[in-house]
């Protein structure tokens, strides 16, 4: 017994000596103190190793945050310092500097976690690859660079490996992650692999993978693989994500290969092209499946539908056809996203078999159900589970659907569809309902505190585009907190609604022609302060604008009322600024204390802005795509600056009073569509530099200016040109006969609106549950939403008057050169232009004859060359152009007969006045021609023989002998056969039933 309580002395000796190399602390020394030595080259803004080195824990490291060791020897074996969130989106409580070689000390450690820290594009150190213990390694999103160091590999008790998200990192081979044969979960997303050529064989080697993410990785095409490559491959894949790589249907052979056991397959943002294949049915084990975002075609499949998917996006494809019958198979289905695709048709109703749907999105289709039916019957079933259903920019047609019941419904979206009658007071039970879309469709009614009362979590509102009323008490207290609140059309006014003063979370407004006729309360602009998007255009709302402290905004449109006073102080971050059609006076040198802002939409027409404009242009070089300061008082030359902005594309500076010549920088603004500087007095010649550098131009009007000198034959090389206006200029020599290169007038092509849309971050609403809240397609374009749309305008002369083209602008085909000095021939290559709608060429000293070839402009309205010296005949082509409607020819030279025709005949003979050798309908001068035929006919002694004419007598005998036949072998028939006469008059019955 003593021998044996010996040896338990000595064993339990042994023991605490070797658990206890640090001579007394709580970690061994020397890994202490390489973790201190690891402190020291990194840089603690948010205290998170504050707990390393304090007095309390000074000795014991492995009490130390991020610490943790061996209850039996002590040593380090996890450091996790992974960087915590804060309350901002994406930002991290995270250290910064580099990882230190000290760490090397920590020989036993096996789980090593530092992602989401700041190591400031340093490279992985090699020396981790010196611990052979490391199981679990997570250096994801940390700032790092270069090349993957191939000494990874030698980490061969390696289970978990996650790079993920290092955007500077990248690998030119894989090869070194096939000694990584204990490896389950690898994540390599974001890192540059485009040079990894056969990562999939390399893959194939690795057979206890269960997660593979390779999302955004740049990854090489796969060369469709013999089948000897598949010999060892894995089978053991349960994750498989490839998404964003642009890969195409080449993955296929090798997907389908490791098929057997995948739950979670990702292939969205790829090229895929062609049909979904039936394979996809195949993998009985699947249950999520994303196809987002890619070149998919054809039909749904329907064994698709055999899986037990749970979850299901086939969103922004090419898909077409109908939804099949059997999606009521897929029983498991909670999350379906067919979105931006070419669907249509109704909705199965085997959809009242998918009793576990949270999330639907059917956006921008064309299906066409009755969506009161749908709802009602189809999603019967999921009233409780479902919290998104996302239906918009579709054809569904009816009433508002009754919604009673969904208690889970959160989300809904049916905006822009054909729904119509009133919006029910139902829609107020809906408790948890954060967003209420329902925007463009034909709804009407009043909407009164019965529908809004209950709606206590509601974040997101918009009744905009309907016909709605809304009828609450200036004194009613929503109970809810709105973010956005869409009220355009929707009629609210006279008076300013009082109760939005207890909105305090606007970040977006919308109250546009809303019928208000009211001064804004004070309290309104004390909202201001948190908008991103403020409207409420097309009101008649007045009173002056006090300086904006909108710090956050980025659309502010005050357009069409009846604001007066100077323009306030604007915030430097406003991208959309639209205070058109007001009384706003004074200059616009505020403009100036926007520095280095994003401006892009300047639109301040129809005020009464005058002063000299400022030179500070350039601040916006960038930036600013448009320009509109039309119907003002503004004067003085055109700032140098102006030449800045590189990025214009619409120039409206019409009906000012503008001076002197355009300044040679303009040449600069390359990208320019439309120039309209109209109704000023501009002087000096026509730039050559318009037609050199503004190649991209789509109207052009220099109009009622002072320009003088010849047109410049450069401004034929812009061949985009649709809308030339050089009239009431005093322009003079000859008209270039290069006009035949204006290649829009003279081709067939599609016509478009010149429209600019302006783009903003997404607002993404709260939410509450487990799938996220917006779908992923929301996300492509970078979380972009439309903002704002300009559709450019321009006043144009038009049959005698002048109207504003806008949204058919791009139809419009236009040259006017009229009230010049022009002299010389009307060029034969303006006969090219076929596309050509209204040519005034009046008021100029033009001479000869009009083109015999005139006739060729198969498409010309308006036609005006009056007032002018041009002689000899009426072209008789002129008469086959039949969408003639204006035509004006006086005071010229033109003789003869005017062409026959009723195009030409139809016209007031005021289109042809002051013409003296002009003859024939509708003048009242006749021809020579005309009275020679009215002469009498027995001046040519042949009475004789017209009195035989007229009196022959078998000319009456085959008329009664050919109406006796014709009559009778018709009639005759019916008679002696009573079938046919029947059938007859059941044919004559139909045809006067038909007519009726």
């Amino acid at each position: 017994m003593a021998q044996g309580s010996f040896q338990h002395f000595i064993s339990f000796t042994l023991l605490l000596l070797c658990s206890k190399p640090g001579l007394g602390s709580g970690c061994v020394e020397k890994e202490r103190q390489a973790l201190l030595d690891f402190k020291q080259g990194l840089v603690d803004d948010f205290g998170i190793l504050s707990s390393w080195g304090n007095e309390e824990d000074r000795r014991d490291c492995c009490k130390w945050r991020g610490v943790q060791c061996s209850n039996r020897t002590s040593h380090v074996i996890m450091l996790d310092l992974h960087a915590l969130p804060t309350d901002m989106v994406y930002k991290y409580q995270s250290l910064r500097g580099r990882i230190s070689s000290s760490l090397l000390e920590l020989q036993h450690l096996n789980h090593l976690d530092l992602s989401l820290n700041d190591f400031q594009g340093s490279y992985v150190p090699e020396f981790i690859g010196l611990f052979s213990k490391l199981r679990y390694l997570n250096l994801s999103e940390a700032h790092l660079a270069g090349m993957i160091p191939s000494h990874l590999g030698n980490l061969s008790n390696l289970h978990f490996l996650d790079l993920s998200r290092n955007y500077g990192m990248s690998s030119e081979t894989l090869e070194w992650l096939s000694r990584l044969s204990s490896l389950r979960h690898l994540d390599l997303s974001g890192l540059n692999l485009d040079k990894a050529i056969y990562w999939e064989h390399v893959i194939n080697r690795l057979p206890s993978l269960t997660d593979l993410l390779l999302h955004d990785s740049a990854l090489p095409q796969i060369i469709t693989p013999s089948a000897l490559s598949y010999t060892n491959s894995s089978k053991s894949l349960v994750v498989l994500d490839l998404s964003w790589n642009f890969l195409t249907s080449s993955v296929y052979p090798w997907l389908f290969n490791l098929s057997s056991s995948l739950v979670h397959l990702d292939l969205s943002l790829n090229q895929i092209q062609g049909l979904i294949p039936d394979t996809f049915g195949e993998i009985v084990s699947l249950e999520y499946l994303d196809l987002f975002f890619n070149q998919l075609e054809g039909e749904i499949p329907q064994a698709l539908t055999s899986t037990s998917l749970v979850h299901l996006d086939l969103s922004v494809n090419q898909l077409h056809g109908s939804i099949p019958d059997t999606f009521g198979n897929m029983t498991s289905l909670s999350y379906l996203d067919l979105s931006l695709n070419q669907l249509e048709g109704g909705i199965p109703k085997s959809f009242k078999n998918l009793c576990s749907l949270q999330m639907v999105m059917l956006l921008s289709n064309r299906l066409t159900a009755q969506l009161p039916e749908f709802v009602q019957n189809s999603l019967s079933c999921s009233k409780d589970t479902l919290e998104v259903l996302v239906l918009s920019w579709n054809q569904f047609t009816g009433s508002f659907p009754d919604f009673t019941g969904f208690s889970a419904l959160g989300h809904l979206y049916i905006d822009h569809n054909r729904l119509n009658g009133t919006f029910p007071e139902h829609i107020g039970q809906l408790s948890q309902l954060e967003v209420l879309e329902i925007s463009k469709n034909s709804l009407h009614g009043n909407i009164t505190e019965a529908h809004l009362s209950s709606l206590s979590k509601l974040y997101w509102l918009d009744l905009s585009s309907n016909s709605l009323a809304l009828e609450l008490s200036p004194e009613w207290t929503p109970p809810f907190q709105v973010g956005y609140l869409g009220l355009l059309s929707c009629k609210m006014g006279p008076n300013f609604p009082d109760w939005l003063q207890t909105q305090k979370d606007l970040f977006g407004l919308d109250i546009s022609n809303s019928s208000i006729s009211d001064v804004i309360p004070s309290w309104f602009w004390n909202l201001t302060s948190k908008l991103i998007k403020l409207r409420i255009a097309n009101n008649q709302i007045r009173g002056r604008v006090p300086s904006l402290r909108m710090e956050s905004a980025v659309v502010i449109d005050l357009s069409s009322n009846r604001f007066e006073g100077p323009i306030p102080s604007l915030p430097s971050g406003v991208r959309v600024l639209s205070l058109s059609k007001n009384l706003f006076s004074g200059s616009i040198s505020f403009l100036c204390t926007i520095v280095d802002g994003p401006l892009s939409y300047l639109d301040l027409s129809d005020n009464l802005l005058s002063g000299a404009l400022p030179d500070c242009w350039q601040q916006w070089q960038d930036q600013l795509q448009i320009l509109n300061l039309a119907n003002n008082n503004f004067s003085g030359k055109l700032p140098h600056s102006l030449g800045s902005l590189v990025a214009l594309q619409t120039l409206h500076l019409y009906n000012n009073c503008f001076l002197g010549k355009l300044p040679s920088s303009l040449m600069n603004c390359t990208k320019l569509r439309l120039v309209d500087m109209g109704k000023n007095r501009f002087s000096g010649e026509i730039p050559t530099w318009i037609g050199e550098r503004l190649s991209d131009l789509v109207v052009l009007s220099l109009r009622s200016n002072e320009f003088h000198g010849s047109i410049p034959s450069d401004i034929c090389l812009l061949k985009e040109l649709q809308i030339l206006d050089f009239s009431r200029n005093n322009i003079s020599g000859t008209i270039p006969r290069c006009l035949n290169n204006f290649t829009a007038m003279a081709q067939k092509r599609i016509y478009s609106v010149i429209a600019h849309d302006y783009l903003a971050l997404s607002i993404v609403p709260r939410g509450r549950n487990n799938l996220g809240i917006t779908p992923r397609w929301a996300f492509i374009s970078g979380s972009f939403d439309i903002i704002a749309t300009y559709v450019d305008s321009a006043l144009i002369p038009w049959k005698g008057g002048e109207f504003e083209y806008k949204n058919i602008l791009g139809l419009v085909r236009s040259i006017d050169l009229s009230s010049n000095k022009l002299s010389g021939e009307i060029p034969l290559e303006i006969t090219k232009l076929m596309e050509l709608i209204s040519l005034n060429l009046s008021r100029n000293h033009l001479n000869g004859p009009i083109p015999s070839m005139i006739g060729q402009l198969k498409s010309l309205d308006v036609l005006d060359l009056s007032r002018n010296q041009l002689d000899g005949k009426i072209p008789s082509s002129l008469s086959q152009i039949d969408r003639l409607s204006v035509l004006d020819l006086s005071s010229n030279n033109l003789s003869g007969q005017i062409p026959s025709g009723t195009q030409l005949q139809g016209f007031e003979a005021s289109s042809y006045m002051g013409n003296p050798e002009l003859c024939g309908s509708p003048l009242k001068t006749k021809c020579q021609e005309d009275e020679t035929a009215q002469t009498s006919p027995t001046s040519d002694g042949n009475e004789d023989d017209l009195q035989d004419d007229e009196f022959d007598p078998w000319f009456y005998v085959s008329i009664a002998l050919g109406f006796l036949v014709g009559f009778w072998g018709v009639w005759g028939t019916l008679v002696l056969k009573s079938s046919w006469s029947e059938a007859y008059f059941r044919f004559l019955n139909k045809i006067k039933d038909w007519f009726f």
